[in-house]
């Protein structure tokens, strides 16, 4: 099991690593090389973009985030996928990215507050036994007073305890 939750990352890194240096090592215009084709032929590389309106497969523009609209219009570009527009996609993420976000805060106060709760449970329970072995301890003091008091009655010691006026 120990092996598995080391091996996946390493894999997922090397995946990666080998993904962007075998698109990074091919030529800057692929995508344009694509043009007239379909989207699918186009999609194929990661790094295109195309345009339904233009018929146009483009290098996507990495340095500007979202495509700007002289380029090709959001509703019209398809990235990843060709049944979905560009602007779809980043409203779709958005949402995704706001869901995980929130879940995560709403199980980090879950946790943060259940875990208070037992805690303050298991406070509560130390606090009883705490207070139930000062009544013990309060009733033995009590009967060892009384034991003394019966020793001291048998004997004639009850009278006052002379060492009493240096306490």
């Amino acid at each position: 099991m120990m092996g598995l939750r080391i091996l996946l990352p390493v894999l997922l890194v090397f995946y990666l690593a080998t993904t962007v240096f075998a698109q990074s090592s091919t030529p800057e215009n692929v995508c344009e090389t694509k043009n007239g084709t379909s989207c699918e032929e186009c999609l194929q590389n990661v790094t295109c973009l195309w345009c339904i309106t233009t018929k146009s497969c483009i290098t996507y523009p990495v340095k500007t985030i979202l495509p700007p609209h002289a380029l090709c219009p959001l509703n019209d570009a398809r990235w990843g996928l060709c049944w979905m527009n560009f602007q779809i996609l980043i409203i779709t993420l958005s949402v995704l990215g706001a869901v995980l976000i929130i879940g995560f805060f709403i199980c980090l106060f879950c946790c943060c507050k259940c875990e208070n709760f037992g805690s303050q449970r298991f406070e509560a329970k130390m606090h009883r036994q705490a207070n139930k072995l000062k009544t013990k301890q309060e009733e033995r003091r009590a009967e060892m007073k009384q034991r003394h008091q019966e020793i001291r009655q048998k004997y004639g010691l009850s009278g006052q305890n002379p060492y009493s006026k240096f306490s």
